[in-house]
């Protein structure tokens, strides 16, 4: 392939120099084979992922064979395929073609499974009984119908978690609606405007703690005096819930059987005659003369007083379809592209939002196509939408057993967590359970069926949008381990894989993105999910987009290059030329099993912060390759490697070996790459402008921008090799023989 400005490699030499040994660290690896830290195989371990996209976008690059050609040049393989109508709670048509449960044109879709027209995009459509004025994901493309001040419309709940569908007594997946009145005031009362199916039994609680969603185990829900309701009739049903006004902000409505009443669509489908369903939501007091003053702000956008929910009935109509501009890429236009290189992807299917019934239709599609799948992911970042673990795994049992009628041989997997950095709490179950995980697994144990979990997947998003500092660097190698540790503390089973489907910094771009700190942090993490035992990681977002409003009033892109506005490449950026680090010089691209090993060194800045990681790998070629990172902005560093043989590569006295003759050096940092932000400039006064000033953005870019530094030394038992400062080095070559 011909290059593009730099994106070859240069065979200039870099500075490894052979002083004595007293003027370096030294870095010992174990090379035992009992300690090995893990297994993999590069062209089935490091992926990337397609998200959903604007059509132009999808069009244009999809299109162009050039464009994903230098794509590929970045060393990631499979394919994972990111599902995000679940983020904005809408209903994902995979197959634009299908039928509709109600031979009127309308309620639950299934798409066709039989290939017939060509499937070039898919679509989302908003949930018109949705109760979240917003969520964790990027739900916030609607609003709920609980306080939108119309009464016509109406809430309900998911029909696949009543006992019709899971079998269970609805007790056992109590539904819920939340209500933030956003400040703390005085309340005695509430008003619910029941729609059918109503609940019978349910109690109304208020949140003593300071935020029951983001610090769930930081206070208990507590029933008002007066807030069990037993026998309901559903109407309007006004409550006085306490004698004397409480000081409240937060409140739940916990429901626990229904009237199994139908709802406005009818009696025909069972599914509109089960769970639970309010067209309106108040809040307030009740006056000495008895009326009733409301507190909810009731409006049909998101300045309503916001609502969350349990769960979201999936019935809509096509008029719910919300934008043909972007768009989820459709199945055959992904697979015939060569995006996936022709190797098994990672398929997502619609769950929380969804019917098994569609989930089912999509996994035909596919095989029939004969498309190569190596994991089916069920549903997206669930954690956001809120959801219960039990009702998590109420559905994930139900599609299984669909998607296993199809293929019993499919790989089923979930629940591919927000990225995060701790356990996933929850509020405490009966046994006082808080471990969003370890709850689930035990539905799955429960209910004899954890062999329906293939693999574990979860999103990694380590820092906070807009502020991250240099230092951030230093904790990434801890983050990604520990969050692994929590995982296996969770009883997760070690013989199932785990994968980070989706990843990068944080989850708002910025021009952090675009600087030396990205390519640095994509090498420490990538070496530390490995080391951690990893199975499987996937570099996000793997198609060139172009500049989005970040963090700060920059600019910034998850992506490896810059583009214009047609979308043709104009450059390669820092996490480019990290991949490249990655997959071409640590790791043998498309080799076989590669073996990870333990190592330590004593670098440290005063502050406990390791200036220089390292992640060594055994190749199948018998080389060694070493990882190094420094972290260090200013400073180059000299390491002595040691390679010994057991203890953790810290035999006392003990000399080891090292690499001898011909070993190859790569180097990537701050002085091959220098990102340089946009600039607004002052433009020249326009006529007829009243001395008015326009401001032009010059537009970012990086200089130098590359390329990788490449050499061959002759290395023997004292050779040093210096790492510049901020940046990543890959030392490899074979023992000198013992």
């Amino acid at each position: 392939m011909a290059c593009i400005r730099s994106f070859c490699l240069s065979l200039t030499l870099v500075s490894v120099v052979a002083l004595s040994a007293a003027s370096a660290q030294t870095l010992r690896v174990d090379t035992a084979p009992a300690d090995a830290t893990n297994h993999f195989v590069p062209s089935k371990t490091f992926g990337g992922g397609v998200d959903r996209i604007q059509a132009v976008a999808a069009d244009t690059i999809l299109s162009n064979k050039a464009t994903l050609a230098q794509v590929a040049t970045s060393g990631w393989q499979p394919i994972t395929y990111r599902q995000n109508t679940e983020l904005a709670v809408q209903a994902w048509h995979w197959n634009p073609v299908g039928t509709w449960s109600d031979p009127s044109g309308k309620g639950y879709f299934t798409g066709s499974s039989t290939p017939t027209k060509f499937i070039r995009h898919s679509y989302g459509y908003s949930l018109p009984m949705r109760g979240f004025t917003r969520n964790d994901g990027t739900g916030n493309s609607g609003y709920s119908r609980l306080t939108d001040g119309d009464t016509s419309t109406y809430w309900k709940s998911n029909p696949y978690l009543s006992q019709r569908y899971t079998g269970e007594p609805d007790s056992m997946h109590p539904q819920w609606v939340t209500l933030d009145l956003s400040v703390v005031q005085p309340v005695d009362s509430i008003r619910i405007n029941w729609a059918a199916p109503y609940a019978t039994n349910y109690v109304v609680q208020y949140w003593n703690g300071i935020d029951p969603v983001h610090l769930p185990t930081r206070g208990i829900w507590q029933t008002f005096p007066h807030g069990i309701v037993t026998n309901g009739a559903g109407g309007i049903a006004t409550i006085r819930l306490t004698d004397a006004s409480m000081s409240v902000r937060y409140i739940r409505v916990l429901m626990t059987s229904s009237s199994n009443t139908c709802d406005t669509h009818g009696s025909a489908d069972p599914r509109n005659c089960v769970g639970y369903a309010i067209n309106e939501l108040y809040l307030g007091t009740t006056s000495a003369d008895g009326v009733f003053h409301d507190m909810v702000r009731h409006t049909a956008d998101q300045e309503q007083s916001a609502t969350l929910c349990s769960s979201v009935d999936s019935w809509h109509e096509p008029s719910d379809l919300l934008s043909t501009v972007e768009t989820q890429i459709g199945f055959d236009f992904f697979f015939t592209s060569g995006v996936t290189k022709g190797l098994p992807a990672v398929i997502p299917i619609a769950m929380i939002y969804d019917t098994p019934d569609n989930a089912a239709a999509e996994l035909k599609y596919i095989e029939a196509r004969k498309y190569p799948v190596s994991y089916v992911e069920m549903g997206e970042e669930v954690d956001g939408q809120y959801m219960s673990p039990e009702d998590y795994a109420a559905l994930y049992l139900q599609f299984a057993t669909a998607l296993h009628r199809v293929d019993p041989n499919l790989k089923l997997g979930g629940p591919s967590f927000e990225g995060v950095n701790e356990d996933i709490k929850t509020w405490p179950d009966a046994e006082g359970r808080t471990s969003w995980l370890q709850r689930f697994l035990a539905y799955l144990q429960a209910h004899g069926r954890i062999q329906d979990l293939a693999f574990f997947s979860f999103e990694h998003y380590p820092y906070d949008p807009c502020h991250i500092p240099w230092s951030s660097l230093y904790e990434e190698p801890e983050l990604v381990s520990h969050i692994m540790k929590v995982w296996d503390n969770d009883g997760l089973p070690t013989n199932i894989p785990r994968l980070i489907t989706e990843s990068n910094l944080s989850s708002s771009a910025s021009e952090t993105y675009m600087d030396i700190f990205s390519g640095l942090w994509l090498a420490d993490y990538i070496g530390s999910f490995v080391n951690a035992g990893g199975n499987g990681v996937y570099f996000f977002h793997y198609l060139p987009l172009q500049m989005e409003h970040g963090c700060n009033d920059s600019e910034g892109t998850f992506g490896m290059f810059t583009v214009n506005k047609d979308y043709q490449i104009q450059q390669p950026l820092a996490q480019y030329f990290a991949s490249r680090m990655i997959n071409f010089e640590w790791v043998q691209h498309n080799g076989g099993m590669h073996r990870s090993a333990p190592s330590t060194s004593t670098y440290n800045d005063g502050a406990g912060h390791e200036m220089v990681t390292a992640y060594p790998v055994l190749r199948p070629d018998g080389e060694w390759s070493v990882m190094m990172v420094n972290r260090d902005q200013w400073n180059a560093h000299k390491v002595r490697l040691v390679f010994s043989n057991g203890a953790g590569g810290k035999v006392s006295g003990e000399a080891g070996t090292y690499l001898a003759g011909d070993v190859h050096v790569a180097v990537f940092g701050s002085a091959q790459y220098k990102w340089h932000p946009a600039q607004k400039v002052e433009m020249s006064h326009l006529p007829n402008s009243q001395n008015k000033v326009s401001l032009q953005d010059t537009g970012g870019n990086a200089e130098p921008d590359g390329p990788i530094v490449e050499s061959t030394v002759q290395a023997g038992q004292d050779t040093e090799y210096e790492i510049p400062a901020a940046s990543i080095e890959v030392v490899r070559g074979k023992l000198a023989a013992q």
